[in-house]
């Protein structure tokens, strides 16, 4: 008896751990996707932990198939209002699907989302948790949770409202519409808009490109960026001492500064963690 791929799984590729949706034929957020989410950004979690010597020092996120994601399996929404605690178990749900974007936010690398193709709801808000978001000019987006009556809860709107503003969130989410990479590009929340060919090698190579990156240093720029969307400039101005200090004790500084010193502008490098 064959058993069942698992609809989430990791792949490494040298220095970037590449997550993978891959629950044909649509790319459905079922029950055992939710699940092997939660279990894949927590294995993430670890790969990326600063004390691994083989640590991933960036996160790509891609999805098998025609579609990046039809959405969430309906059925999951039926079953818990039908059930004896709708409210009580939606809260649940939301709670639990929270914790997985502030996970993968948490991440403290670089992630990057490659929609190739239609992207909806918890695919969405997925890409939204994720640093950076490249599309194909093939692909388009949508939070369509209006069809059965709820407002995306795994944390889409806030985030859309953070890089587009509020009215277009609220635009995007009260409309129930469907939007191209391009309007989205406009609007700042897609960051590249590249072509459909070969488009899974270049967003892999873009990644890699990161992960070449000093691992420790961009760890803080989403501390401060964090902080600063969060709490305001002033108070990622409080951190800043803190987590920039830090960077003078790594080996990517040293052997960074020593690489400019001795080759010059332009010629600098680092190899470190």
């Amino acid at each position: 008896m064959t058993t069942p791929a698992a609809p989430v799984r990791i792949e490494r590729d040298g220095d970037v751990a590449v997550l993978v949706l891959d629950n044909p034929p649509l790319n459905l957020f079922d029950a055992a996707t939710f699940d092997a989410l939660e279990a894949r950004v927590a294995e993430l979690a670890d790969l990326t932990d600063p004390g691994r010597p083989d640590r991933a020092r960036a996160v790509l996120v891609r999805a098998e198939g025609r579609v990046v994601s039809g959405g969430v399996d309906v059925t999951v929404f039926a079953g818990i209002a039908e059930g004896p605690d709708p409210a009580g178990e939606g809260g649940a749900l939301w709670a639990r699907l929270l914790g997985i974007a502030q996970a993968v936010e948490d991440l403290p690398v670089p992630t990057v989302f490659a929609a190739h193709a239609l992207t909806l709801t918890a695919a969405f808000e997925l890409a939204l948790a994720c640093d950076l978001l490249v599309a194909t000019e093939r692909a388009s987006f949508g939070l369509v949770e209006i069809v059965v009556g709820l407002t995306p809860s795994m944390g889409g709107p806030q985030r859309l409202a953070e890089r587009a503003g509020s009215a277009r969130a609220k635009e995007l989410v009260f409309t129930g519409e469907r939007y191209d990479a391009a309007t989205l590009h406009g609007w700042g929340v897609v960051n590249r808009v590249l072509p459909a060919e070969g488009f899974t090698e270049a967003a892999l190579a873009f990644t890699r490109r990161l992960a070449a990156g000093p691992t420790v240093a961009h760890a803080a720029t989403k501390t401060v960026v964090a902080t600063a969307v969060r709490a305001g400039v002033r108070a990622a101005d409080v951190v800043v001492p803190a987590v920039s200090g830090a960077l003078f004790t790594t080996e990517d500084l040293r052997s960074a500064t020593a690489s400019f010193l001795a080759d010059g502008p332009g010629r600098a490098t680092h190899a470190g963690r």
